[in-house]
């Protein structure tokens, strides 16, 4: 049985995926038409409403992610189709309520079926959920967990990549762990399915590829800034020759008006929506202790250069300042709460209109940590390249304690493929981070990430020992 379902599975999910799409846009359309009579026949309403519906889709599919079942855990799966179907029926109903207005008067407009807009999207939510679970099942009830190599360089990298692994046990079963100088590495690419390479040299790694790629074998590895380049260099033919071309440059004058003028408006714009939630973040933390309610803090942006950064105070005064850690008592009650909910990055919004910051840019670390992380990784100056952000990828993708490294490839990949559209998907994507438990707010853990794999450092003569 299996055996059959593997030869048809492309188009098995192509199925599902279909009658999850039809299914969400059936119940925006059977539910608006209780009072949209257009809805209910062939109509060019009808028609537009369909067309209006799909577009916006599959834009915020883009945008949050697909039903991509087996590469995904359900939550993601279920958090990217939630908001991907909540943009598209807010945009589809408003162009429905403009269809229905039948006078072109500015003044007829009304949003009308508000309730059986929220009882659609509620019935929405449901079906994605209902498929997001049903799909991982059926996925690993077909599949079994891929057998893994792992291929480091440390016994402190070997715990970071399996911490990571281990949270998708269902996906891979590490089968072999060994270190990139190993003369066994051939072989165990030829009895395993994937291979991850982390914390590897690039010269070390490329033979490791190209085994891999002989044997068919997939790989996973932590891109250098190198492979960062390759991945955004053009096509170039010089004369015979086929070269790849990269071109390190800063924004360009129209690209920096376009990314001021996005900052401005969208600092003003969120700012007068959020106002309600800064004052009451100011009254929680004045009435908890009576203190300052601003925190005030010098940070890096671009080319190095320091200014004050603006936070709601969500920890007790007097306390000595350092990163966050994983139940630090240094944090307030009503602190721990706007750290939860990121309340307390609103006032940066200032600091994005005064031209401090940018709305989308890597992260302002403290001045004290961009000195430690230079001195251990030459490369984190790099990231100082751009204007800091309020948001970016490595706040979206990554977590407030990923390791340096990991910060600065994210943010790197940011800063070499920029470009206003990307700046604005990161916008809409930065929701994702208030709807996940283990958001960017989580803390450093004083506990490191510990395996129950030993590293073994390879010795050419050990065997002979």
């Amino acid at each position: 049985m299996k055996k059959h379902l593997y030869k048809f599975e492309t188009t098995l999910w192509l199925f599902v995926k279909a009658v999850l799409y039809l299914s969400m846009m059936a119940a925006f359309i059977k539910i608006l038409g209780r009072e949209s009579i257009g809805l209910t026949r062939l109509s060019r309403m009808l028609g537009v409403t369909i067309l209006t519906f799909v577009v916006v889709g599959l834009l915020f599919l883009s945008v949050y992610g697909k039903y991509d079942v087996g590469r995904r855990k359900s939550k993601p799966i279920i958090y990217s189709l939630t908001l991907t179907v909540i943009c598209a029926d807010i945009v589809t109903y408003l162009q429905l309520m403009i269809m229905r207005t039948n006078t072109p008067d500015v003044n007829q407009f009304r949003l009308n079926s508000l309730g059986l807009l929220g009882i659609a999207m509620v019935v929405q939510i449901l079906i994605i959920i209902f498929f997001a679970y049903a799909g991982n099942w059926l996925f690993f009830k077909f599949h079994r967990p891929e057998k893994c190599c792992v291929i480091t360089s440390s016994q402190d990298s070997l715990d970071e990549i399996v911490f990571a692994i281990k949270r998708y046990q269902k996906q891979y079963e590490i089968a072999s762990v060994l270190d990139y100088h190993s003369d066994k590495i051939k072989r165990c690419i030829r009895d395993v399915e994937t291979v991850f390479i982390y914390d590897v040299p690039v010269e070390a790694r490329t033979d490791i590829m190209r085994w891999s790629y002989k044997y068919k074998v997939n790989v996973y590895f932590n891109p250098e800034i190198e492979d960062i380049m390759e991945l955004n260099a053009k096509q170039y033919s010089l004369d015979d020759m086929y070269l790849l071309n990269k071109n390190v440059k800063a924004l360009t004058m129209e690209q920096r008006i376009m990314k001021r003028l996005l900052d401005i408006v969208l600092s003003l714009i969120f700012g007068v929506i959020t106002l309600p939630l800064w004052l009451g973040g100011m009254i929680a933390v004045k009435m908890h202790d009576g203190g300052p309610v601003l925190f005030k803090q010098e940070r890096a942006t671009i080319n190095g250069r320091r200014f004050q950064v603006y936070k709601l105070r969500t920890m007790k005064q007097n306390v000595e300042n350092y990163s966050a850690t994983k139940g630090d008592d240094r944090i307030t009650k009503p602190g721990l709460f706007l750290r939860k909910t990121r309340i307390d990055e609103l006032p940066q919004l200032w600091n994005v209109l005064k031209g401090d910051m940018t709305f989308v840019g890597p992260r302002p670390e403290m001045i004290k940590n961009v000195e430690t992380y230079t001195e251990e990784l030459p490369e984190f100056k790099y990231r100082l390249r751009m204007k800091a952000g309020l948001t970016g990828l490595a706040q979206i993708a990554g977590k407030y304690n990923t390791s340096p490294k990991d910060k600065l490839i994210m943010d790197m990949m940011y800063i070499e493929q920029f470009s206003i559209l990307r700046d604005i998907q990161l916008i809409f994507q930065t929701v994702i981070v208030l709807l996940k438990a283990d958001s960017s707010t989580e803390a450093f853990d004083k506990k490191k990430r510990h395996c129950e794999y030993r590293f073994e450092k390879w010795e050419k003569d050990k065997k002979e020992r």
